[in-house]
């Protein structure tokens, strides 16, 4: 009788152990690097399956991170399920990159009573006044020149 192998048979004869204790998926990956399988029709990750078998249910609303920071590594002791904020942050992505900054970029410290928090990230409050100041003084020799300009015209 010639029996099909189950899932976890596949995924298992697909993984290979790294010297840094990382199980490598040696089957094929995403485009960002994640391994990932087809059975029965349907695409797994391959990080996903691991943690469920070995830790548990995702639980709803979060992520599966590497904490090897492999994307295709299955180590269950390697995975851990957190907010989409602590994956991102743990990266090394732009928003990674910009959370880690203590200074602005003339060096003045990131503080809560000198740092303002917008949408589109954090702004040096020393900064901002410095840019309101200079967009004052370029907005009055506007209007200076447009008044200068029209002062000799009587229409």
């Amino acid at each position: 009788m010639n029996e099909s192998p189950t899932l976890r048979t596949r995924v298992f004869s697909r993984l290979t152990v790294a010297p840094s204790g990382c199980l490598l998926w040696t089957g094929s990956k995403t485009t960002g690097g994640y391994g990932h399988i087809k059975f029965d029709g349907q695409l797994y990750r391959v990080h996903r399956l691991m943690y469920e078998w070995f830790t548990g249910p995702i639980p709803p609303g979060l992520q599966v991170d590497h904490l090897c920071r492999v994307r295709h590594c299955g180590a269950p002791s390697h995975l851990e399920a957190v907010t989409a904020r602590v994956n991102t942050l743990r990266g090394d992505g732009v928003a990674a990159v910009n959370a880690a900054k203590t200074h602005c970029i003339r060096g003045h410290l990131f503080e809560p009573a000198n740092t303002y928090i917008r949408t589109d990230g954090r702004e040096c409050r020393e900064c901002a006044i410095q840019r309101s100041r200079q967009q004052q003084r370029h907005t009055i020799g506007d209007l200076n020149r447009l008044v200068a300009m029209h002062q000799g015209d009587p229409s």
